[in-house]
C-alpha cells in the first residue's frame, strides 16, 4: 500500500521583510497612487504599501483610487468599501467614474485602457507621482498565454514590465512575481475584507477561459511560477536584442531630403531577428505610434523584411509599402524610407 502523499502547504501572507524588498525600487518616488478595484490583490497592496508608507519619514505619500466602470451595480458600493478602508488607514481615496456609453465588443480590453487614462489623470491631477497596480504572477501567466495564442513575438512573449509607462505616467507592477494566492492569504491574515467580481468567473472573457486551463496546465508542469520565469528570461534576451538595434540603426543609416536612407545590405549580414527589429525602427521613427497600426503586425513586418533581404542576395531592386511609409531597395542595397504620400480618393495606390 503506498504512502499518502502530504498535504499541500497553505499559501502564506507576505511578511513584513518580504514587502521592504518589493517596494524598495519606489522609495524615492515622490508620491504613489495605488489602484484599489476592491479584490483581494488591490486590497492586500493598499494595505501592505501603507505599512510600508508609514514605516520611515520621507517615504512617497500614498494615494488610493477605484475605477468605477459602471459595468455592475454593486461597483458602486464596493468602491465605497475601499474608501472605509483607506479612511482607516488614513489614505487618501478618490472613486473615479468611466461615464458615457460603453462600448459592444472588446469590453474587457476597453476597460482597461479606459481604467489607465482615468488613473493617469487623477495622478497628474495630484501633481505628478507613479501608479501602482496590484498585477501578479497569476496575471502575468496569463498574459503570457494569450499572447503566445495570438502569435506575439519576443516582445510580446515578455509578459507585462515591472515598469512601464502608461498615458504618459509612469507605472509601476511589484507584486508580478507573487502568486495571487498569497495575497488572498494576506487578506486574510489582517482580516480584510474583499470584494469578488462575477466577471473573473464570465468564461465570454479570454483571461477567464486561460484561467480556467491553468491547473492543467500546472499538472504537466507549465505553473505560474514557470511562465513568470519565461517572461523574465525573454524580457532579459529583448532588451539585450533591443541595446543591439539601437546601436545598429544609427551606424547604418543617414537622414537626407529624400528621405531615411539605410545600408540595407550592410544590415543583411547581421541575423534576421536583427534584420526585423532594424527595420521596425525605421519605421517607428516615421510615425511613433506605428506599433498601434494594423499594417505592422509582426507577421508583415517579418515578410517585408525577408522579402528585402532576399532582393538584396540576388542584387534586385524592390519597392514594398509598410505602416504608411514607401521602402525603395535599389540594387546597390541602400533602401530609402518616406512617408507615403496621401492618396487621392478613390485611387488605388497601383494606379498611381
Amino acid at each position: 500500500m503506498s504512502a499518502a502523499l502530504p498535504a499541500a502547504a497553505a499559501p502564506a501572507a507576505l511578511s513584513e521583510a518580504e514587502a521592504e524588498a518589493l517596494f524598495a525600487p519606489l522609495a524615492a518616488e515622490e508620491r504613489l497612487l495605488v489602484a484599489v478595484s476592491g479584490g483581494p490583490d488591490s486590497i492586500a497592496l493598499l494595505a501592505l504599501l501603507s505599512d510600508w508608507a508609514k514605516a520611515l519619514a520621507g517615504r512617497p505619500a500614498l494615494h488610493a483610487a477605484t475605477v468605477d466602470h459602471g459595468l455592475r451595480s454593486e461597483a458602486a458600493m464596493e468602491a465605497s468599501a475601499v474608501g472605509r478602508l483607506c479612511r482607516g488607514l488614513d489614505v487618501p481615496h478618490a472613486i473615479i467614474r468611466w461615464e458615457g456609453e460603453k462600448p459592444r465588443s472588446g469590453l474587457q480590453e476597453q476597460a482597461r485602457l479606459a481604467r489607465y487614462a482615468l488613473l493617469a489623470e487623477q495622478m497628474r491631477a495630484l501633481g505628478g507621482g507613479v501608479i501602482v497596480t496590484a498585477h501578479t504572477l497569476d496575471d502575468q501567466a496569463e498574459t503570457l498565454l494569450m499572447r503566445m495564442a495570438k502569435g506575439s513575438g519576443p516582445g510580446g512573449l515578455s509578459g507585462m514590465r515591472a515598469r512601464t509607462v502608461k498615458e504618459g505616467v509612469p507605472l509601476v507592477r511589484p507584486l508580478l512575481g507573487v502568486a495571487k494566492a498569497r495575497l488572498v492569504a494576506t487578506c486574510l491574515a489582517r482580516g480584510l475584507d474583499h470584494a469578488s467580481d462575477p466577471s473573473n468567473e464570465d468564461s465570454n472573457f479570454t483571461r477567464v477561459r486561460w484561467r480556467r486551463l491553468m491547473p492543467l496546465l500546472a499538472e504537466e508542469g507549465l505553473t505560474s511560477a514557470r511562465l513568470g520565469q519565461l517572461a523574465t528570461r525573454i524580457a532579459r534576451a529583448e532588451q539585450a536584442l533591443d541595446q543591439r538595434m539601437a546601436a545598429l540603426l544609427p551606424a547604418l543609416s543617414t537622414w537626407g531630403e529624400d528621405g531615411l536612407r539605410l545600408d540595407f545590405a550592410a544590415l543583411c549580414r547581421e541575423p534576421e531577428e536583427m534584420i526585423i527589429r532594424v527595420l521596425g525602427r525605421a519605421l517607428a521613427a516615421f510615425q511613433p505610434d506605428v506599433a498601434a497600426r494594423p499594417d505592422m503586425r509582426l507577421e508583415r513586418l517579418e515578410s517585408c523584411a525577408l522579402a528585402l533581404a532576399e532582393a538584396v542576395r540576388d542584387g534586385q531592386p524592390l519597392r514594398r509599402t509598410l505602416a504608411g511609409c514607401v521602402l525603395r531597395l535599389a540594387g546597390d542595397g541602400v533602401l530609402t524610407v518616406t512617408r507615403e504620400p496621401p492618396r487621392r480618393r478613390g485611387v488605388h495606390p497601383a494606379a498611381e
